[in-house]
């Protein structure tokens, strides 16, 4: 069974294609029918556990493109429009196919198995779907979801000056020195960043290079890092083995 979900403002689009992808893929099980930007982020926010989205373009409230930009998701996209001038930016977003209307069965049928024999090749190679999605879309993650209280907060990565663990909890800073928990540990956050922007420092630290002034010799053979916000006070050592690949990386920028 291939979980769908369905992200289509036109009420008769929606039952069209619903109809049509049924027949197509009679396997294709559609766990949800969204209708706009707002509707799309608070269900996809949640835990959902659809395989793939057919979501229209142009929704009542914007472009579908701001719901991948607010959440936290990676499920492969196939987006369904009127107009070809958006083809672009869809594999921006987790795109795997871009599908014109009138969309037929064939288009959805083809579609379906693109996205069966992608999978297929990605998980024999022992790789998840998201690898699929960053190298047909050259996708980077650029956001993170981190918590403040009761309150879910989207981050942007670039306004994020480190990440630090302490007792086990791991914490984000921003831009401000404002600070946030984080609900992935620093091993998990260190393979999904941006290696060009941020940097394992040590066991404790991941660092931005935007908000990296500096860097100095520390007991000799170590380095020690020095932060261009003063409101982060924070002693973050560079060891002897880190020490080159951190001057490269800080030389490469």
């Amino acid at each position: 069974m291939l979980k769908a979900i369905i992200i289509e403002d036109e009420r008769l689009a929606m039952q069209e294609l619903v109809n049509n992808l049924y027949d197509a893929a009679p396997e294709v099980q559609v766990v949800a029918k969204l209708s706009s930007v707002k509707e799309s982020i608070e269900y996809l926010s949640g835990s959902s556990a659809a395989d793939i989205i057919f979501s229209d373009v142009q929704l009542p409230d914007g472009l579908s493109f701001e719901i991948f930009s607010y959440t936290d998701i990676e499920t492969p996209v196939i987006f369904i429009t009127g107009y070809d001038e958006f083809i672009m930016n869809a594999f921006e977003y987790n795109g795997i196919d871009y599908l014109l209307k009138p969309v037929c069965k064939d288009d959805l049928g083809k579609a379906i198995m693109k996205y069966k024999m992608l999978e297929k090749h990605f998980n024999s190679g022992n790789k998840r779907m998201d690898s699929l999605i960053n190298q047909l879309g050259g996708k980077k993650k650029t956001r993170l979801l981190v918590r403040k209280g009761l309150e879910n907060i989207s981050l942007r990565l670039d306004e994020i000056a480190l990440f630090y663990t302490e007792n086990k909890i791991v914490y984000v800073v921003d831009h401000t020195g404002r600070k946030y928990l984080a609900d992935k540990n620093l091993t998990d956050l260190e393979e999904e960043l941006d290696d060009s922007m941020f940097f394992r420092a040590n066991r404790q630290y991941i660092v931005n290079i935007n908000f990296v002034k500096g860097f100095k010799a520390y007991e000799k053979v170590k380095l020690l890092v020095d932060l261009t916000l003063q409101e982060i006070n924070h002693c973050i050592i560079i060891s002897q083995e880190t020490a080159p690949a951190f001057r490269k990386w800080m030389y490469e920028a």
